[in-house]
C-alpha cells in the first residue's frame, strides 16, 4: 500500500488520483472536516482514511507499506503557533523518516520553496545541499520546513539510518483543482478567476520593492500536474534520492498571469493595483525561480506545462465546470 498524509488536501489528493489510477491501495492520513475536503477524493475514495493522531498505532501493525508521500503540513505562511508547527511540521515528519529508516520504506516528503526566504536572484534558488545552511526563510512556515531539510540532512551526513529511497520536494507556487477548500492560501489563480468572472478586474498587490513595478513581482508557477509527474517519477526511480527543487524553471510576472486569466476565462484584460497588507510586508517573495538542474542532471527530463496553458487548462477543464473537482 501507499501511505498519503495530507491526502485530502489539495496535491495530495492529486497524488491519491494518480495512485489510484495505477491501481495502488492507497491509505489517506487526513481529517476531512466540514471544509468540503471529501469532494476532493469523492472520484478517487481512498482504501482506508486515518484520523492523523491514529497513524502511530496504525504503523506498530506493521502494515505491508510501499511506500510513504509525506504532504500534510500547516502551509499557511502567516502562522503564528510556533509550537504548534514545529509538532506538525518538523516532530510528526521525523517520527516517518524513523519509521521509514526502521522499516525499509521509501519516504517523500513536502518543503518549500518559502525556504528561500528573500532571495531575488536565480542564481540563489539553487537546491545544492551544501548550499542548504546559507538559507534564511521569512516566515515561520518556511522556517520550519528548512529546519526539517536540514534535520535529514545531517543525518545522512552522520551516516544514521536512512530509508532505502527518499526525497524532500520544494514545492513552488502550485496551481491546479482541488485547492478549493484552502482559504486564504489558495492560489492567485483561482482567485483572479473568480475576481475577473464577478466583472472585477483582477487585483494585484503593490510592489513593495523599490525599483520593482506594480505586477512585475514574478514567481514560479507550477501545473499540480507536473509537480505530480515528479513524485511518480521519483517513485520509479530508486537510484535517485535527494532534495529537489519542484518548479518550471521560469519566473512569470504575476501581470503575466493575470493576463492569462482573463484570456482564458474570454474577459477583456483588466488590472487594478491595491495596497499589500501589512501582515504580508517583509515577508512577501517577489520573486521566486526554481533551478531545475539537480533534477535534470538526474534523468528527469520531461517538459513543464507553460502558465497559459496551465491556466487555460485549469479555467476550461475545471473551473469553468459544474464539478471543478479532479
Amino acid at each position: 500500500m501507499m501511505i498519503v498524509t495530507g491526502g485530502a488536501g489539495f496535491i495530495g489528493s492529486c497524488l491519491v488520483s494518480a495512485l489510484k489510477a495505477r491501481g495502488e491501495t492507497v491509505v489517506v492520513v487526513d481529517r476531512l472536516r466540514d471544509q468540503g475536503k471529501w469532494r476532493n477524493l469523492a472520484r478517487h475514495p481512498p482504501d482506508r482514511l486515518i484520523a492523523p493522531d491514529q497513524l502511530p498505532g496504525f504503523l506498530a501493525t506493521m502494515p505491508p507499506v510501499r511506500a510513504i508521500f509525506h504532504m500534510g503540513a500547516i502551509s499557511s505562511t502567516t502562522a503564528r503557533d510556533g509550537d504548534h508547527v514545529w509538532r506538525t511540521n518538523v516532530d510528526l515528519s521525523e517520527t516517518l523518516l524513523d519509521w521509514c529508516a526502521d522499516h525499509g520504506v521509501p519516504f517523500f516528503y513536502a518543503s518549500s520553496a518559502a525556504t528561500y526566504g528573500g532571495a531575488d536572484r536565480p542564481e540563489l534558488f539553487s537546491d545544492a545541499p551544501e548550499l542548504l545552511p546559507d538559507l534564511r526563510p521569512l516566515n515561520l512556515y518556511g522556517w520550519s520546513k528548512h529546519v526539517f531539510d536540514q534535520h535529514l540532512l545531517a543525518r545522512e551526513k552522520a551516516g544514521r539510518p536512512m530509508p532505502p529511497h527518499w526525497a524532500g520536494l520544494k514545492f513552488f507556487n502550485v496551481y491546479g483543482p482541488n485547492e478549493y477548500h484552502k482559504g486564504g492560501m489558495i492560489s492567485v489563480v483561482k482567485v483572479k478567476y473568480d475576481e475577473v468572472m464577478s466583472g472585477a478586474p483582477a487585483r494585484l498587490f503593490r510592489s513593495d520593492r523599490p525599483g520593482l513595478a506594480d505586477g512585475a513581482q514574478a514567481r514560479d508557477f507550477i501545473w499540480v500536474g507536473d509537480l505530480i509527474g515528479i513524485m511518480l517519477w521519483l517513485l520509479e526511480h530508486p537510484e535517485v534520492s535527494g532534495i529537489f527543487n519542484c518548479g518550471t524553471g521560469a519566473a512569470r510576472s504575476y501581470l503575466d498571469l493575470a493576463h492569462a486569466v482573463c484570456d482564458a476565462a474570454g474577459v477583456p484584460r483588466r488590472v487594478s493595483f491595491v495596497d499589500m497588507p501589512e501582515a504580508l510586508r517583509g515577508q512577501y517573495q517577489s520573486y521566486t525561480c526554481a533551478d531545475m538542474s539537480r533534477l535534470r542532471a538526474a534523468g528527469y527530463d520531461r517538459p513543464f506545462t507553460t502558465l497559459e496553458d496551465g491556466i487555460a487548462r485549469y479555467v476550461h477543464d475545471y473551473l469553468s465546470t459544474p464539478d471543478p473537482y479532479l
